[in-house]
């Protein structure tokens, strides 16, 4: 068929033709702004789950939401800088949203309190010793000046969100990744969410993130299982699964045979990315408006291709020889999440040797740990994926020979 209309989407964060299966968190969503909007309180979001199962996507669709609603929305993908960086982003970000909110010859008071504390917030001294601002507005005294990250977002958030709450509207801040923010930045986030909940303003965050976030907000503060909600997101259910591969097709004229749609759940265990992306191959492949088994199929090669060549690869690259060896002797015991003393004794190792290459791994985001002593991939089927790509186990002095003369 015509690849020009082919309705799948398999691109990191594309939103699909049709977002199905996510209704409850879109309606919690919804309900936290309009929650907002009558001065009470309701617990912000954060939206843990393996790789390909859509949080950018339902961050997007909550992007729209709150846009809808005449939220202002300031959002971003987390990364690993340190808290001087982080406070840009902040600023520039939350600067837009309040020129959104009310333009500069219109700021009341709180529109100018705001534009001074954020101003604070920014200035920096550079390796000079010079003092420099991002912006022409003077940096407020007593409010976001304190040099303490917490206390400062908390001064912004607050400045913020009464501001918005002066022009009748509110701030959504939506931040992807949030597993790699620095402890300090985490912890500065939910106090300063948990300042606006108390003041009943118009302030929210909802982040998305791996499943280990629960645990690093947890740790953060320890009211954070309070404030937030953990709505974790996995693989679609059998019946959203088959209609988010089927209903983009019939909406482009094409129906998928019953067998063909078994053969599709079977391979892609109903996670939303691979249905894009096996959706797309078959799409490639098919010759008429009805899509078979055979086509299915067919298309299986290239789908585990793709797959291998992007989505999978793109994370082995960035291993090390011994973290390789450590998710090559995980993928050996099992899809299941794996003892440490178990992938130890595989590598002939002692657990206490490995530690900081399992820690390594869990920083770059390719392993979590669901209980102590345990770790599990941050990918789906990705074990399956490390058996195909190093076929043997190799201690990593063999990798690294081999890999030289590739």
């Amino acid at each position: 068929m015509d690849n020009l209309d082919n309705p799948y989407t398999p691109n990191a964060g594309a939103s699909p033709e049709v977002l199905i299966g996510r209704d409850d968190q879109t309606e919690s969503f919804e309900v936290l702004l309009r929650r907002l909007q009558r001065g009470r309180s309701e617990q912000s979001m954060i939206i843990t789950g393996l790789r390909g199962v859509g949080k950018t996507v339902l961050l997007n669709q909550f992007e729209q939401i709150a846009r809808s609603a005449g939220w202002e929305v300031v959002e971003f993908e987390a990364s690993k800088h340190d808290d001087s960086r982080f406070r840009q982003t902040i600023f520039s970000q939350l600067k837009a949203a309040l020129l959104r909110l009310s333009p500069r010859a219109r700021w009341s008071t709180r529109g100018r309190r705001a534009a001074e504390v954020l101003s604070a917030f920014a200035v920096s001294v550079d390796q000079q010793g010079t003092w420099s601002m991002s912006w022409d507005i003077p940096p407020a005294e007593g409010g976001g000046d304190h040099g303490d990250l917490g206390m400062d977002l908390t001064d912004v958030f607050v400045a913020i969100g009464e501001a918005a709450a002066e022009e009748h509207k509110g701030v959504v801040i939506l931040i992807d990744e949030v597993q790699f923010l620095a402890k300090t930045q985490l912890e500065a986030l939910i106090q300063a969410i948990h300042k606006t909940v108390q003041r009943k303003l118009p302030v929210t965050f909802v982040g998305a993130g791996l499943p280990q976030i629960a645990e690093l907000a947890g740790d953060a503060k320890s009211y954070a299982e309070r404030l937030f909600k953990f709505p974790k997101i996995d693989s679609l259910l059998d019946p959203d699964a088959r209609e988010a591969l089927t209903a983009p097709a019939a909406a482009e004229g094409a129906i998928f045979d019953e067998q063909a749609v078994d053969l599709a759940m079977e391979i892609t265990r109903g996670y939303p990315y691979f249905i894009q992306e096996l959706g797309y191959q078959v799409w490639t492949v098919a010759r008429d408006g009805r899509i078979t088994r055979e086509d299915v199929e067919l298309a299986r090669e290239a789908y585990e291709a793709k797959l291998d060549s992007s989505f999978f690869r793109v994370r082995l690259d960035r291993a090390t020889p011994l973290q390789t060896a450590y998710m090559r002797a995980m993928a050996q015991l099992g899809p299941e999440p794996q003892k440490a003393s178990d992938v130890a004794r595989l590598l002939g190792r002692d657990s206490t040797q490995l530690g900081p290459t399992r820690a390594e791994l869990i920083e770059m985001g390719l392993l979590y740990t669901p209980e102590h002593g345990y770790a599990a991939f941050t990918v789906p089927d990705f074990d399956k994926f490390m058996l195909r790509a190093v076929p043997k186990l190799e201690p990593p002095a063999v990798q690294r020979r081999r890999r030289r003369t590739d």
